[in-house]
């Protein structure tokens, strides 16, 4: 039998260690506070799936939740067979790039602003209020991160992956965003202006209160995301938006070309001066949304 005491000590013990409150470990797993309080205390436990995600967050070995866990120390390693040093040639030196890792980290009021040779280390960490202005940043895997009021402002982003993170008041100003990947991550009250969201998809996530004036939305895929509180501009092409559900949604001075919508809360959405294609207004007004704010492009 689980010992819930135990199980409630450790998850305070990971949480303080990542430097994240109940509220915001809430958010992360789209649960209450206080079901995370109820943990701590001993009350109940997470389930299976809930255990996992909680794992991944914490950055901890799922093991560590066990009664009879214990760290691994390099004092376990025997002295008997010492490892040997690995040869490496002189050529192979010399192309040798810096491989930073910064997963795992508390990083408040850093300023990494050109920040290059980053390779996917970053991962579980706490930011807030950092700067990574006009870093190299592409092919980033930022899984279960807390970031809040950091600045990647003309930085490349693209090709990178953002797993179960919480997004909020960062600044991607005229970033690359493109073949970039958010999953299951809460992305709110961030100015995405002049960002390029070409090939973008955006999955089983929250998006709700960003800015995303004069952003480019060309092959840009929302996907079973909750969008609330967002105006979209500009031209919309090639891009889809299924089973998401929408509220205080606008389209404004838009025009939409070869866009697939399908959705059960198309009614939710407000048309000022659209112009659409064809096919586009037809999955409009099969999904019975307001299509009073649209006119029809003509070929």
């Amino acid at each position: 039998m689980l010992n819930t005491k135990i199980i409630g000590n450790k998850i305070v013990k990971a949480r303080k260690e990542t430097n994240m409150s109940q509220a915001q470990l809430a958010e992360l797993l789209f649960i209450s506070p206080q079901a995370i309080g109820k943990w701590e205390r001993g009350e109940s436990i997470p389930d299976l799936i809930t255990f996992n995600r909680l794992a991944e967050i914490l950055g901890v070995d799922l093991n560590y939740f066990s009664e009879n866990f214990q760290s691994s120390t390099s004092e376990t390693k025997s002295d008997e067979y010492p490892e040997k040093p690995a040869i490496q040639l002189p050529s192979e030196k010399q192309d040798k790039k810096p491989k930073w890792n910064m997963s795992l980290g508390n990083w408040i009021d850093a300023d990494f602003s050109g920040l290059k040779n980053l390779h996917e280390k970053f991962g579980s960490s706490n930011m807030q209020r950092c700067k990574f202005i006009g870093s190299d940043l592409s092919g980033l895997i930022l899984k279960s991160n807390h970031v809040d009021a950091c600045d990647f402002s003309r930085s490349d982003i693209s090709n990178s992956h953002f797993h179960n993170s919480h997004l909020v008041n960062n600044l991607f100003k005229d970033c690359s965003l493109n073949e970039t990947e958010f999953s299951g991550s809460h992305i709110k009250s961030c100015d995405f202006s002049g960002a390029d969201f070409t090939g973008t998809v955006i999955k089983s996530s929250s998006f709700q209160k960003n800015t995303i004036t004069s952003v480019t939305l060309n092959r840009t895929s929302f996907n079973a995301t909750d969008i609330c509180d967002m105006v979209f501009e500009g031209t919309i092409e090639d891009c889809s938006f299924e089973n998401c559900t929408f509220s205080k949604v606008t389209f404004q001075n838009s025009k939409l070309i070869n866009t697939f919508f399908k959705s059960r809360r198309l009614k939710n959405i407000v048309f000022i001066d659209c112009q659409a294609d064809r096919m586009t207004y037809e999955f409009l007004k099969n999904g019975k949304a307001d299509v009073s704010g649209i006119t029809l492009l003509t070929s």
